[in-house]
C-alpha cells in the first residue's frame, strides 16, 4: 500500500512506529543518513544490503511524507536532491543504536567497532549528540 494511503489500524504506539519506519528498508535508509553521512540517492544505492531502485524510492517517498526525512536540491548539482533527517527523523537514534547494541550481543558477525559499541553502553548521550552533529561511523 502506498504510504499516502496508510490509515492507522490502532492507537496502538508500536503500530504506529511499525507504520512509520517498521518496514524491510525505512531503518536502513535512516542508518544510511545517521550514521554513514549518505546523502544522495545514488549513495543509498551503493548501500550492501543490495536495495532495488523502486523500492528506495518509494522508502523515501513515505520516510518523506511522514516527516522523518526532508529533501533539497543539491546547490551544486540542480538534477540531484540532497536528503537529510528531520528532528523526527534524529528522534530515532535511540533506537537504532539499541537495535545495535542488541545485534552485538546476539551476532558474532555483526562487525560494530568496539570503541562504539562502549559508547552505545556508556556514554549514550555523548554519542546521540555526536550523531547529532553528524558523526558517522
Amino acid at each position: 500500500m502506498p504510504c499516502d494511503e496508510k490509515k492507522r489500524r490502532s492507537l496502538c504506539p508500536v503500530t504506529f512506529a511499525l507504520d512509520q519506519v517498521g518496514d524491510k528498508w525505512s531503518l536502513l535508509v535512516v542508518r544510511d543518513l545517521m550514521l554513514l553521512g549518505k546523502k544522495t540517492y545514488g549513495e543509498f544505492l551503493e548501500s550492501a544490503e543490495g536495495i532495488a531502485t523502486n523500492v528506495l524510492a518509494n522508502r523515501l517517498k513515505c520516510l518523506e511524507a511522514g516527516g522523518i526525512i526532508e529533501k533539497a536540491r543539491d546547490p551544486e548539482n540542480k538534477r540531484r536532491y540532497l536528503y537529510s533527517l528531520t528532528e523526527k527523523g534524529f528522534d530515532l537514534t535511540p533506537i537504532l543504536l539499541e537495535m545495535i547494541r542488541w545485534s552485538a550481543h546476539h551476532d558474532s558477525d555483526a562487525g560494530i567497532p568496539k570503541d562504539f559499541l562502549d559508547m552505545i553502553e556508556n556514554d549514550r548521550e555523548r554519542l546521540i549528540a555526536k550523531v547529532r552533529a553528524g558523526m558517522t561511523l
